[in-house]
């Protein structure tokens, strides 16, 4: 719990912002049990859509945490795909086209889930009431970061109100714009303004228009300029993402009058009355830290990587980031792992934020293969395989523990008693699974095992249980990057 001292309040970690990133990391913590503070500047959270795709690994630990349905509840029934066509009211005739995301049915045979199309506002706010039940960790909202520096053995905080932080770590997820990576002096690389767009935020009854044909964002070519139209949930509430060049452009050349011609032929409803909420503008960048951390500082989310919209991957690579680190974080503080276990936070996340910053600023990095791009959304993790148990039917993915996970084949009494002669480490859960189960697992021969991460990554992985105390003794430490069998 914080401690209060010479007017110095101190909390094992601070995250800085409270975006799926930081909210991810913060709940990853708390369900530890860790002692945690996530300051927000914004006085209040955002009522913005932003981000609204949810890939299917972000899915499955949303489920994991049992808030699916409630994330599911704000959000639109649609397919995770991107339909061409000349309006909305002539979808019928529209194609549709991979952008990287099983369908429902596809998901089915690769998951206990499926993706799914739910604003970020939404989210957001799930996130936070989820993580009120936990009494180990605070969010304060209109907490603004002035400075961070390193005192003896952690990290001093000051806030623009002069209230002073120390935390053993700090975890900054404040955003493509983050203050604390600015005053750690880590540059970005990569490009910036690749292009500039406006985004207009409306209500309009369009879900009849298009009928049975719903999907994730629709690539309109009949309006007056190229723009895309993309469902924002809350019933009615859409967002219309225009092409614009603000080098021969104003904002004031694109008044209300303007913007409804602009919706009502992308529509092809020439009598829609849309309700204008919002007018802004935003810039696509593709850019990554030149490093993710600074002494115990680490950056996570877009603090660490930006992204264009294009392939909906921005907010689902801060998800997996937030997690990743938090349970590294959550196994040192809780003595379970020796710090250098955080090395493999970088090691492991920085190939894959590398490949979707890539990909966000390609032309065409919306329009790509779902068999492709959800094996990168799915990190390495187990397969998927229902379980029979005396409760019903479970996923092997409901099964992965907060400590390690240690699945077997039938003959699995050894490596039970193994884990209870193994001292000291993170716990250790065992599951026997049947035959048909355990190869699915990959694990060979009836007395096998597999030995798997928080995250559903496979540590190590053996074909019978000879000398298996001495084979799972040094398995427990080799915490920081998954190994081969």
């Amino acid at each position: 719990m914080p401690t209060v001292g010479d007017q110095i309040e101190r909390h094992d970690v601070v995250v800085v912002g409270a975006g799926p990133a930081g909210l991810t990391a913060a709940i990853t913590l708390a369900r530890q049990g860790v002692d945690c503070l996530v300051v927000e500047r914004r006085a209040e959270l955002s009522a913005l859509p932003r981000a609204t795709t949810v890939s299917l690994r972000t899915m499955e630990r949303l489920r994991s945490w049992g808030i699916e349905a409630e994330v599911r509840a704000g959000g639109d029934d649609v397919e995770l795909l991107l339909w061409d066509c000349e309006t909305l009211a002539s979808a019928a005739a529209g194609t549709a086209v991979d952008v990287g995301y099983p369908t429902r049915a596809q998901s089915a045979v690769l998951s206990p889930t499926s993706p799914a199309s739910v604003p970020q506002d939404h989210l957001e706010s799930v996130l936070v009431g989820y993580l009120s039940r936990f009494p180990s960790v605070g969010v304060e909202l209109g907490a603004v970061v002035a400075t961070v520096e390193p005192v003896a053995g952690a990290s001093r905080l000051v806030l623009s109100s002069g209230r002073i932080l120390e935390a053993q770590y700090v975890i900054a997820a404040d955003g493509a714009h983050s203050a604390v990576r600015s005053s750690l002096g880590i540059p970005l690389d990569g490009s910036d303004r690749l292009a500039d767009g406006l985004s207009v935020q409306f209500r309009a009854p369009l879900w009849d228009v298009v009928g049975r044909h719903r999907y994730c964002i629709y690539n309109v070519t009949g309006a007056t300029v190229p723009c895309v139209l993309v469902p924002a949930g809350d019933g009615d509430r859409w967002v219309c993402g225009i092409e614009w060049n603000p080098e021969a452009e104003r904002l004031t050349d694109y008044g209300p009058e303007r913007l409804t011609d602009i919706i009502r032929r992308a529509t092809g409803v020439p009598s829609l009355a849309p309700w204008l909420e919002r007018i802004g503008t935003f810039s696509f960048a593709a850019q990554i830290a030149r490093r993710f951390r600074h002494g115990d500082v680490f950056l996570v989310g877009d603090a660490a990587h930006r992204v264009t919209p294009r392939g909906g991957t921005g907010m689902n690579t801060a998800v997996a980031g937030g997690f990743d680190l938090g349970w590294r974080l959550a196994w040192v503080l809780n003595g379970w792992a020796a710090p250098t276990l955080l090395d493999g936070y970088e090691r492991e996340r920085r190939p894959l934020a590398e490949h979707n910053v890539a990909r966000s600023a390609a032309p065409d990095g919306s329009r790509r293969d779902a068999l492709n791009e959800t094996h990168v959304d799915l990190g390495g993790r187990i397969v998927h395989h229902w379980v029979e148990t005396p409760a019903g039917p479970v996923s092997t993915l409901d099964l992965i523990g907060e400590g390690l996970t240690l699945f077997t084949g039938p003959d699995g009494d050894p490596w039970r008693r193994a884990v209870g002669a193994v001292p000291g480490g993170p716990p250790v859960t065992v599951h026997r699974l049947d035959r048909v189960a355990a190869r699915a697992l990959g694990i060979i021969g009836p007395g096998g095992a597999v030995l798997v991460r928080p995250d559903g990554v496979p540590v190590a992985g053996w074909s019978n249980p000879h000398r298996a105390p001495a084979r799972l003794r040094p398995e427990t430490a080799l915490l920081s990057s998954p190994g081969g069998r």
